[in-house]
């Protein structure tokens, strides 16, 4: 579950954005947020309070953006047309949250997105973007010079999506993450999905790789124990997900990971006795193993969980 808003995003505290209120001595130094009171709240609403920021705060004060609440989020795409006209406006616009909604507003899993394409397209001095949820998101193959780092959160990520990001070229991304998510709340990502992910070729820039939240962890870690990618991180996570000693093993078969700074596998399903050959086969390295978790058990079937799913 997702319990509280974010605070501070991309190194700003975050400011709600309410029209007519008083700016803060520089505006530019904090990520607004954008956000309607109501969860139904009509379309127009959210429309209003746009063109309210692009009216109210300086366009190169707007640096950072952080969207809440548009109206309906459990069944209405986030309107990032007005995000894309508004560009012409935003050209300092360097890092956007999509979606910082908690559960008590909208499951991650029910967030609903449509086509992010746009934005990329129409901000390319953007660094940083998060998405938070994948209901109905789409994205296509792109080529973005600007953007460092990628998020996408959610609790079922299709691969239509992975497909692309492996596909788009991004040379100057350094930290991607993607929440891969479960079968039953739409991630349909398959290894196969990942491939040109993996291979890296279209992001030279990347040292922190998160493939992580799986319930076929284990099938992403024996992945990722072959990919060329790994060679030049230094943080890999596979955290959040069913990494059992399956999992483990396929990791310890592979390439060396002795190189990494940091090996994020909290919430996992491992044995004690797995984790201290992890922990022993990786001198130098930091693994993360926290948050160890057992199965669930119910007429005689044991269940594993993702952290995040609905």
């Amino acid at each position: 579950m997702i319990a509280s808003h974010l605070s501070s995003f991309a190194g700003s505290p975050v400011l709600p954005f309410t029209p007519g209120m008083t700016l803060p001595a520089d505006p530019s130094a904090v990520a607004w947020r954008l956000e309607v009171e109501d969860f139904d709240a009509d379309p127009g609403e959210f429309a209003d309070l746009v063109r309210a920021l692009r009216a109210e705060v300086p366009a190169d004060a707007v640096r950072t953006l952080v969207i809440g609440e548009w109206g309906e989020a459990y069944e209405r795409p986030l309107p990032v047309d007005l995000l894309v006209e508004a560009a012409r406006e935003w050209t300092e616009l360097r890092a956007l949250f999509l979606a910082d909604l908690v559960s008590e507003q909208c499951e991650i899993s029910w967030i609903t997105h449509g086509d992010v394409t746009g934005l990329l397209a129409a901000y390319p001095a953007l660094e940083v973007l998060h998405v938070r949820g994948a209901q109905g998101l789409r994205l296509e193959p792109v080529r973005h010079t600007g953007l460092r780092e990628l998020h996408v959160e959610s609790g079922g990520l299709p691969g239509t999506v992975v497909r692309a990001v492996g596909e788009s070229d991004l040379p100057a991304v350094r930290r991607l993450e993607l929440w891969l998510g479960r079968s039953d709340y739409g991630g349909d990502t398959t290894v196969d999905d990942l491939g040109a992910l993996l291979a890296g070729d279209n992001l030279p820039a990347l040292r922190h790789l998160a493939v992580c939240n799986a319930d076929t962890q284990d099938a992403v870690a024996a992945a990722v124990a072959g990919a060329p990618v790994v060679g030049r991180l230094e943080v890999l996570d596979l955290s959040m997900g069913v990494l059992t000693d399956t999992g483990a093993e396929a990791l310890l078969s592979g390439q060396p990971l002795t190189h990494l700074r940091r090996l994020d596998l909290h919430h996992h399903f491992l044995s004690p006795q797995w984790q201290d050959r992890l922990v022993a086969a990786l001198p130098g390295v930091d693994v993360d193993l926290s948050d160890p978790q057992t199965p669930d058990e119910y007429d005689g079937r044991q269940y594993r969980f993702t952290a995040v799913g609905e």
